[in-house]
């Protein structure tokens, strides 16, 4: 049970860090916001995504930068969750 459960949650990570990926992918194409590819990508990935934008703006850093890094950082945060409870290097 216990190991079902580790697999789950590597899964949902995985497809977290997916969905994470294609979205950074999207927003550099000519894309409509109401396609709805990108509203369920946006659906699923601002709950991680706006708590660590409003860290970055807090920041010293954050405050000039023209530069949404929030995606990079949730990728670069849940890839560190994933290496710690595997205990192996996981990027993809």
């Amino acid at each position: 049970m216990y190991n079902l459960v580790l697999k789950a949650l590597n899964y949902l990570l995985l497809f977290v860090q997916y969905a994470l990926f294609a979205r950074a992918i999207l927003s550099w194409l000519p894309i409509s916001g109401d396609n709805a590819l990108v509203r369920l990508l946006h659906q699923l990935t601002e709950p991680i995504l706006a708590p660590i934008r409003k860290l970055i703006e807090k920041s010293a850093l954050g405050k000039n930068l023209m530069l949404d890094l929030s995606v990079i950082v949730a990728f670069i945060l849940i890839g560190l969750i994933r290496s710690l409870i595997f205990g192996r290097s996981v990027l993809f």
